[in-house]
């Protein structure tokens, strides 16, 4: 059995050794069927999670929902705040569905908010099998977490950990385990955990992978595993989601649109080994769309199952026209059945 400081030393090694992040313009086999068209559908008639009415604590602004399917019910937890951007808190709401379309608000909102009453709860992410089904761990949920003071806190992004046991109730939250970490995205692969997460140290933002015996210590791979360079891709890079399917990991994120101002738009990009990354050619595979005024300027944010048939099911936040009075306005989702 390999302790703790072993296990860290031998990563620590490797890593420095064989830092594999650069993307290689070789397209291993295995990954090119996902590589083809993608296709999302969106099939609901508005948005599944509106803004709360006056006076609720999600009134305003209203993103990262996080998803999960247990027990043939769907939860699905998300950010809301009240007020104006820069004076912004945002905590946990919970809303619960039968057949992850239509969502019902859970009545006691928000479910969790960092004590204190400065900090936000921002980007949860559930512990996950591979393929993004919700993993238990002694009966209990683990959600990680991005958190910041936006008001006066210098703008940097800690992550934590909490555990609930029913996704209502949550445990009191970990310290710091890592500093400029926004939107993790968390699987465990065998014995290890591995996270994907936003960097937001840097200028521009881009995406850094880590692993951990625990969950708990992370080892950050000194590389980062994808930055902004598509063509389409503007200044930097945001919300990373990945699961690994059939031994392929499978990335979608976020990014500013070059073709339209004042947008975002989601791309894919898989990869053998979860350091390096193929972008698919026809990105972004999921864009805004005009016709529907609550997502027309803003799709990211966004949390991915795949579900029993083989097909994919994705929620994300959402932005109306400017001017942006609020961060995010709504959560929608979409399906996609890959050939």
């Amino acid at each position: 059995m390999i302790r703790r400081g072993q296990f860290f030393l031998s990563l620590l090694l490797v890593t420095c050794l064989f830092p594999s992040t650069a993307r290689s313009e070789e397209v291993p086999e295995k990954l090119k069927r996902w590589l083809g068209p993608q296709k999302w559908q969106r099939d609901t008639e508005g948005p599944i999670i509106s803004l709360g009415s006056k006076g609720q604590f999600d009134d305003t602004h209203i993103f990262a929902p996080a998803v999960v399917r247990e027990n043939k019910r769907y939860m699905l937890w998300y950010c809301g705040s009240r007020g104006a951007v820069s004076q912004r808190v945002f905590r946990m709401g919970l809303a619960t569905s039968s057949d992850g379309r239509r969502f019902a608000r859970h009545d006691s909102n928000p479910v969790f908010q960092v004590p204190g009453g400065t900090h936000s709860v921002l980007t949860p992410a559930l512990l996950r099998s591979p393929d993004g089904q919700v993993l238990r761990e002694d009966g209990k949920l683990r959600m990680w977490f991005s958190s910041t003071w936006f008001e006066g806190g210098g703008g940097l992004h800690t992550l934590h950990e909490v555990t609930s046991v029913d996704g209502i109730r949550w445990d009191k939250p970990s310290g710091a385990l890592l500093k400029n970490v926004y939107a993790p995205t968390v699987i465990k692969d065998g014995d290890l955990y591995k996270a994907w997460y936003i960097d937001v140290g840097v200028s521009r933002w881009l995406v850094r992978q880590a692993e951990s015996a625990d969950g708990r210590e992370w080892m950050v791979n000194r590389e980062p595993v994808l930055e902004a360079d598509q063509e389409w891709e503007r200044d930097r890079l945001f919300y990373p989601h990945v699961l690994k399917v059939d031994g392929v990991y499978l990335m979608w994120y976020g990014s500013y649109w070059k073709e339209r101002p004042n947008t975002t738009a989601i791309g894919m990009a898989v990869s053998a080994d979860g350091l390096t990354w193929h972008k698919h050619p026809d990105n972004p595979v999921l864009r805004p769309d005009p016709e529907r005024p609550w997502e027309s300027h803003y799709v990211t944010s966004h949390s991915v199952i795949r579900m029993a048939d083989g097909s994919f099911r994705i929620w994300y936040a959402s932005r109306t026209k400017p001017p942006f009075v609020n961060k995010y306005f709504a959560i929608n989702t979409a399906t996609w059945q890959p050939r």
